[in-house]
């Protein structure tokens, strides 16, 4: 009953599948890693374009450095990452291994699987290493041997038999790679590996064995003898797999099923004592499986009935013709259905375990390369708006300028004009020139005039906003002084051509000198006038008093001629040189405030013009600001741009992801 059932369920599925017109199940797995690996190459070009993006932003100082150097070296190594899980991806493949005692048939079951002779089998031929089949897209067969890779040529089975036979550097812990032409076989063109073993008891070498050959296998064939019964040494071999691996798959394949027709009348107690003895194995030992589905994973065959009987229909034979004992059809679907069952397990298997972790070391990264994109446009939406209000300060700022200098200049050019107008009549003003100094040979006198005005700044304080920072206390320091120099260079020689010295000694209490001193020039001659006429006058005063007094103006006019000396006669030179030079620049007061005007007018004219050029340069400075910024804001907009993009871009790479995990990886409910 329990292998009516069996059978009724592998064709129940192999009829659907082919109503469906579906692939063999080993299609799945070769789908899911076309698909994976897509994805991959997707991510892998999505992270250099990352890193590349990263990697321009980071090292340009005008946008302060908004991507980290950690971000750069994170990326970089998550693209480093991605590139050998790629290539790993690119090297997996379904792997089963076949374990079991000497001459249980493992390498039959393997021809049989592959539907030709390709190991080699039969009395007298034991495998002694191990041996890989997968396929080539070359046309012909070769192997390689552990360290070397030479292609060995390999035209028949015989030929491979004698290569590993004479071949004595092989040893049981030896891989040897067998390469089948796809063409030949199409069980090996869904990236499908088989690996042939020694017998179990054959080396006590366990641990090696499964660290080099097991660790990365995906379902694991024990193929028993059905004349015998399940081995301490089979058993053991899969205990030690179970401690190093978590429930793996596991199949057991009964063989030599077809001697159980020489006596029918026992089969079914037989097959039951095997079966429970297998379940016992699979479910109370190792604690790999369920009891309900353990039955599923044991099966009774004859490798050699099954792959004679698809060698003949290779032929063009019938696949019953020749010797075949009772119950074939029934050994055949069971066989078939030990396929179906081991396709489905190891591809869903290998799907798991090949692609699993990957997947989800590609989901953290995805995240991870997201969450910096997101960091990124942040940080540069951040310095977005900070440059956008700079900017605005800065246009503001322009504005204000070219406004208020607009205002200065008429308000400027008034003020200069008043103060000209002020100094010119202050000048005017002045009675006396206040210093004269003598220097220099008697043909050219040079006289310096200093005028000392007390004028106000013409510069308003509100003109000192306008101008550079660098320049802003020079320009305080000169509005804040108060003094204006100005100098002349008088040509005395000419201005003083016909002054007439007069150094003749005069009485100074002479009468004529007295009436001159008190009366002045225009009065004196009229006074003498007058005297003459009433001279009589002096005769009624005495001629005593007129004696006394004679004496003593005598005495004094003694006096004085005796110190008229030639140090007196230069002092009156120069008393009379000062008063007459005093009376000729006098004359000149006017010219002189004018050329001061000018002078100031002109002074005041150049410092002004000069305060303009530094307001221009101001102006010119935050233009260029203006610029700066404007083009900072722009490459600011690029980032955050392309950063939403690549943020995106990841958003599907994770829904891609996201898929092949509920299509591949999550159990069918």
């Amino acid at each position: 009953d329990t292998l009516i059932l069996k059978l009724c369920n592998c064709n129940i599925k192999i009829n659907r599948n082919s109503a469906r017109g579906e692939f063999s199940p080993l299609k799945h797995f070769v789908v899911a890693k076309k698909t994976i690996s897509d994805v991959f190459e997707q991510l892998l070009h999505y992270v250099k374009e990352t890193s590349e993006f990263v990697e321009d932003i980071s090292g340009n100082k005008v946008l302060e450095n908004i991507a980290t150097q950690d971000q750069k070296e994170q990326i970089k190594a998550y693209r480093d990452k991605l590139a050998v899980i790629k290539e790993v991806l690119a090297r997996r493949h379904m792997k089963v291994a076949f374990f079991g005692r000497t001459s249980n048939g493992k390498s039959t079951v393997i021809n049989a699987m592959l539907r030709d002779r390709v190991l080699p089998s039969g009395i007298g031929h034991t495998t002694n290493c191990f041996l890989s089949v997968e396929g080539t897209d070359d046309d012909k067969a070769y192997l390689k041997t552990d360290g070397s890779d030479e292609k060995k040529s390999v035209k028949t089975v015989n030929q491979l038999a004698h290569a590993l036979l004479m071949d004595e550097s092989l040893d049981a812990g030896c891989l040897v790679r067998v390469f089948w032409p796809k063409t030949k076989c199409a069980l090996l063109r869904d990236d499908l590996v088989l690996v042939d073993s020694p017998g179990t008891d054959v080396t006590l070498e366990l641990d090696s064995w499964i660290d080099k050959f097991c660790l990365d296998a995906d379902v694991f064939v024990l193929v028993a003898n059905s004349e015998s019964t399940l081995m301490n040494t089979e058993k053991h071999f899969f205990h030690k797999v179970n401690e190093r691996l978590s429930k793996p798959n596991i199949f057991i394949l009964n063989n030599r099923w077809d001697a159980s027709a020489n006596e029918p009348e026992y089969m079914e107690d037989v097959r039951k004592q095997h079966t429970d003895r297998c379940v016992n194995f699979l479910v109370d030992e190792l604690k790999v499986l369920d009891s309900d589905k353990a039955p599923n994973h044991i099966f009774f065959v004859s490798a050699k009935e099954v792959l004679n009987s698809r060698m003949q229909r290779a032929q063009g034979m019938p696949e019953t013709g020749g010797a075949l004992a009772e119950g074939f059809q029934e050994r055949l679907k069971e066989f078939q259905c030990f396929e179906r069952r081991f396709e489905e397990c190891i591809s869903q298997s290998a799907v798991k375990t090949k692609f699993e972790q990957h997947t989800i070391r590609a989901k953290q990264i995805t995240e991870q390369v997201k969450s910096i994109m997101d960091a990124i446009h942040i940080e540069a939406a951040e310095k977005r708006v900070a440059a956008l209000e700079d900017r605005e300060y800065q246009m503001d700022r322009l504005e204000f300028v070219k406004n208020q200098l607009n205002l200065l200049v008429d308000e400027i050019k008034k003020k200069i004009k008043a103060i000209s107008e002020d100094v010119e009549s202050k000048l005017q003003m002045c009675p006396n020139v206040n210093v004269l100094i003598l220097k220099g040979c008697p043909l050219s006198v040079q006289i310096c005039l200093l005028f000392i005005l007390c004028w106000d700044s013409p510069f308003p304080e509100s003109m000192l906003p306008l101008l550079p920072s660098s320049t802003q206390s020079q320009v305080s320091m000169l509005m804040n002084s108060r003094k204006f120099d100005m100098s002349y260079d008088l040509n005395c020689a000419t201005l003083c051509s016909d002054f007439q010295e007069d150094i003749e000694f005069k009485f100074s209490l002479g009468w004529k000198a007295l009436v001159h001193r008190f009366l002045g020039s225009a009065n004196a001659e009229r006074a003498l006038r007058l005297v003459d006429q009433n001279f009589q006058v002096w005769r009624t005063v005495g001629w005593r008093l007129i004696a006394l007094s004679a004496s003593l103006y005598g005495l004094l006019y003694l006096y004085e001629r005796l110190t008229w000396t030639t140090k007196a006669k230069e002092r009156a030179l120069k008393r009379q040189f000062v008063d007459y030079a005093s009376d000729k620049m006098q004359l000149m007061v006017s010219l002189t405030s004018a050329n001061c005007s000018k002078q100031v007018q002109q002074e005041m004219a150049t410092t002004f013009a000069r305060l303009c050029q530094q307001v221009d340069q101001t102006q010119k400075e935050l233009e260029a600001e203006i610029r700066q910024l404007t083009a900072k804001i722009d490459q600011l907009e690029s980032i955050q741009s392309r950063s939403k993009s690549l943020r995106h871009k990841a958003t599907d790479l994770e829904k891609q992801l996201e898929e092949f995990t509920k299509q591949y990886l999550q159990p069918e409910q």
